[in-house]
């Protein structure tokens, strides 16, 4: 578990767009052109839609995948929550993989291999890749082993804990 005094990394709103665009030209300068951009919900929002303007990708997916719970705290392992994306309609398409963080690399490994066998080519992107994670990135901006703040989940919530009634349970964090 993370001390709260550790140093963390902190990415603001003006720093995050030029992250954002240097990560961009990272996917041109591979020559990969994703047809499909396929987010993680939630981190991998901001980040695949930057990236979908930047690449002029205008086919979106989002997949919900719920593990982390609070910090440093997370499921037994990454939950694929509904509504459940049909990954079918992706058939034949190159697909970039978004999320804001590969921590433990769970999350963008389950969505790798939901995706390996119905869609032509998978690369991920992600803006921070930590040292832990199981899955290697094709496009990275920035490597740290430190907690992230970044500009949309730094501030506590507006609204208490809200339930998710198709679970059966609170959602979390």
């Amino acid at each position: 578990m993370s001390d709260v005094n550790e140093p963390r990394e902190t990415l603001d709103w003006s720093t995050y767009g030029d992250a954002a665009r240097e990560l961009a030209a990272q996917v041109v300068a591979g020559g990969f052109r994703p047809d499909v951009m396929l987010s993680i919900a939630r981190g991998g929002l901001v980040v695949a839609a930057s990236l979908a303007y930047a690449l002029s990708v205008k086919s979106c997916f989002v997949l919900n995948v719920e593990y982390y719970t609070d910090v440093d705290e997370r499921l037994p392992a990454p939950e694929v929550l509904p509504p459940v994306l049909d990954l079918d309609e992706a058939a034949g398409a190159r697909v970039l993989i978004v999320d804001d963080v590969a921590d433990t690399g769970h999350t963008l490994q389950l969505v790798r291999e939901l995706c390996a066998d119905r869609v032509a080519e998978t690369r991920i992107a992600v803006l921070y890749e930590k040292p832990a994670s199981v899955v290697t990135c094709d496009y990275v901006w920035r490597h740290t082993d430190r907690w992230i703040e970044f500009p949309w989940s730094s501030a506590p919530p507006l609204v208490s804990e809200r339930s998710v009634p198709w679970l059966g349970r609170p959602a979390a964090g």
